[in-house]
């Protein structure tokens, strides 16, 4: 059973930067519509001219849409927000 200890304590460790997601990497020339394309799949969080706030995950990408399911606070909706309406892209780097 010690064995398994120590095994089990680094399995834990090393899953708790796995809520965290890697910095954004800002290049000179990158609008929102690079950045996003560089986290699809990933959980962020959008801020919208409007003011708004909506965060979930970056299922897919177009040209004009960008399409967020798993929306924070409203799981069972997706969005389909128009890239133009972004104001900045939020992500978690960091763990508390």
């Amino acid at each position: 059973m010690k064995p398994l200890l120590p095994v089990l304590a680094v399995l834990c460790l090393s899953c708790v930067n796995l809520f965290a997601q890697g910095k954004i990497d800002l290049r000179i020339s990158d609008s929102i519509h690079d950045i996003l394309e560089r986290n699809v799949g990933q959980t962020l969080e959008l801020r919208l001219k409007s003011g708004e706030k909506i965060g979930g995950k970056v299922a897919k990408l177009g040209d004009k849409l960008v399409f967020l399911s798993q929306i924070s606070g409203a799981e069972f909706y997706d969005a389909a927000i128009e890239i133009g309406d972004v104001a900045a892209v939020v992500v978690r780097v960091r763990n508390q």
